[in-house]
């Protein structure tokens, strides 16, 4: 059975808290991270939860819209109303038409001395990068990179007071080379990564100029310090204090963190015939799924805190083939 992969592309406009409960280490709550790199991610049941609930919310009363998002996404019993239980009648076990993968990490947004905040990537995570549009049958210019730290030539990061060309990201004062290859790299991402409309012309402007490609390291040591906690408390109503042992912590993605994740469109199962309808119903998933995806969708906790805000962009080359 073949499927075809769309890259999606994740934006956060919010801080953002995909979590793993409860842990012993400083955080309370930390973020997910991968176990081998310790990268952040977001699982993918949490991706596609949070894009299911987007189609959902649109089409809360629209019987047929309901019943083709249980098509595509799987059958879930939670919310449905009788109308659409018997659509399916016994037939509601069966595989959705779109699936996704894990969203990864792409660019990590790290404090400045110059020009507010830097774009961090690294060889490791653009190798992957590169690697998985390649398994979603995606050809997209390659860039190979030195060992030192490179950042565009019309970067305005460096600090000016050091004889040498140098950065100061956090704490961190790190010398850097000037590349043309990196400068290229940030063009590319800027056409095909960010979300439509002039209001994020800034972000596009910033991103030719303002990335910065680190050690696989350095990189996995921003990932790791760099991201945004939290402390929160409840409130006791009568003493007007601290409630006892509410005090905690929570880690969050921040704002402007770009990450990428992959729907998996596959042919759809029908509940009349039981077996999956022909190849070119791939077509049929694609349309469904870019015409209602939000520009907007919310992922993972504190929603009623205006956590986890996200905007959306589907990749726009055609795949080979």
């Amino acid at each position: 059975m073949s499927n075809k992969m769309l890259p999606l592309f994740l934006l956060c406009e919010t801080p953002l808290h995909a979590g793993v409960g409860s842990d012993v280490g400083i955080v309370d709550l930390p973020i997910q991270r991968e176990r081998h790199t310790s990268w952040p991610k977001i699982e993918a049941s949490g991706v596609k939860g949070s894009i299911r609930n987007s189609f959902e919310m649109n089409c809360k009363n629209d019987t047929d819209k309901l019943i083709d998002i249980n098509i595509l996404f799987g059958y879930d019993d939670n919310g449905l109303t009788q109308e659409v239980r018997n659509r399916f009648g016994e037939n509601k076990d069966f595989s959705g038409a779109l699936g996704f993968t894990d969203a990864r990490i792409l660019l990590f947004p790290v404090k400045s001395l110059k020009g507010v905040f830097a774009w961090v990537t690294c060889p490791g995570v653009l190798g992957r990068f590169y690697s998985d549009l390649k398994i979603a049958g995606i050809d997209i210019p390659k860039f190979n990179y030195e060992k030192n730290t490179i950042i565009p030539n019309s970067s305005c990061l460096i600090d000016k007071t050091h004889q040498k060309s140098k950065i100061i990201l956090e704490e961190f004062t790190i010398e850097v080379k000037q590349d043309n290859k990196c400068e290229e790299l940030g063009r590319w991402l800027t056409e095909h990564i960010l979300p439509k409309g002039d209001f994020y012309d800034y972000l596009r402007e910033k991103l030719k100029k303002d990335l910065v490609i680190l050690s696989d390291d350095l990189f996995t040591e921003f990932t790791k310090l760099s991201t945004e906690i939290i402390t929160r408390t409840k409130i006791d109503n009568e003493t007007g204090t601290v409630k006892g042992k509410a005090l905690f912590t929570e880690e969050y993605l921040p704002t402007e963190t770009i990450m990428y994740s992959f729907a998996i469109l596959s042919p759809i199962f029908s509940t009349v015939k039981g077996s999956f309808k022909g190849e070119n119903q791939l077509e049929e998933v694609e349309k469904f799924f870019r015409e209602g995806l939000n520009p907007v969708i919310q992922i993972g906790g504190n929603s009623n805190l205006g956590k986890g805000l996200v905007s959306t962009h589907i990749f726009e080359v055609k795949q080979n083939g």
